[in-house]
């Protein structure tokens, strides 16, 4: 809505254009709001939020700021600041003001029930109910590093009719993997798409999760329980993500692996899980219990309390 752009680390050119353009969003912000007159704002992070928040202090509206990675965003250290309350996802947040209120995630996420829901997803997904799916996930771009390890995989196994793999590829590398299509009867099912427009359905229908270590699918993996590999993208900013999946993996709710590792050790981390219906098992129990914190309307209660804190008596 507001037209920003984010202040770059490095030396850019783009960021000529930063202070302008905060200044007009800022204004434009405050004209909305008066129309508006919000009760509290609610900045998810990134630059796009930083008009509002701007206006918001100008005009005394209250803050909440919701911070679900664990290593906070340069917009969401700024807008914290002045901050009436910080909602954070982790434990241990440099954030002020913090309430640990776990991380937004959809309702048809949170209501999945991946054991009754197992068999509808799989026909949405047209995976047959006796193939072992694994799904792969590069993040809202895509992986490249990922996209070739799983294709190696794939090629590996061409010829298993007890496998399926279901891989979101990112819309910028779906024009270029090879789906691998032997007999249907004989070998391997692989799909590939660019974009999954069906989350819920992949948590249910899946045994096993191949993904990044961003926030939303850190927090969804620990919502719905899905046995999960998950590789940090080792360009992200302070090495957010590697820090996400810390959160599971150290509580044996997930297995990260390095992108350094994918290559030689990726195809065999999966044929272990595979092979063990324990160890998914355990990691089952483990994410879920990390994720009881995203069912527990605590989000929706701070702003709700930090909302009428302010409205006049």
């Amino acid at each position: 809505f507001f037209d920003v752009v984010g202040f770059q680390r490095s030396l850019s050119r783009r960021n000529l254009g930063f202070v302008p353009k905060m200044w007009r969003a800022r204004r434009d912000a405050v004209t909305l709001m008066r129309t508006l007159q919000p009760s509290v704002v609610v900045s998810v992070g990134g630059y796009a939020s930083m008009p509002a928040v701007f206006a918001a202090r100008k005009l005394g509206v209250p803050v909440v700021v919701v911070s679900y990675d664990f290593v906070p965003g340069r917009a969401s250290q700024l807008s914290a600041r002045s901050a009436a309350a910080c909602a954070v996802a982790f434990e241990d947040s440099p954030l002020p003001r913090a309430e640990v209120t776990g991380a937004p995630v959809r309702q048809e996420v949170l209501a999945l029930d991946r054991t009754a829901d197992r068999a509808a997803a799989r026909r949405r997904l047209g995976v047959p109910t006796d193939r072992f799916l694994v799904a792969v996930m590069g993040g809202s771009l895509g992986s490249g590093v990922l996209n070739k390890a799983i294709a190696d995989y794939v090629a590996a196994h061409r010829d298993d009719a007890s496998l399926a793999v279901r891989q979101v590829a990112g819309e910028r590398f779906v024009d270029s993997i090879e789906v691998v299509e032997p007999e249907a009867e004989t070998g391997i099912l692989h799909q590939v798409v660019g974009y999954e427009p069906d989350m819920p359905a992949v948590y249910a229908a899946a045994d096993l999760l191949v993904g990044r270590g961003g926030a939303s699918t850190v927090h969804e993996v620990a919502a719905t329980g899905i046995p999960a590999i998950l590789v940090p993208w080792s360009g992200a900013a302070d090495d957010h993500q590697t820090q996400n999946v810390r959160w599971l993996s150290d509580d044996g709710a997930a297995v990260m692996m390095r992108e350094a590792e994918l290559a030689s050790d990726l195809a065999g981390a999966i044929e272990e899980l595979r092979d063990d219906d324990e160890a998914r098992d355990r990691l089952t129990v483990a994410a879920r219990r990390r994720g009881e914190v995203h069912r527990s309307g605590a989000l929706a209660a701070l702003i709700e309390r930090v909302a009428i804190a302010s409205s006049p008596t």
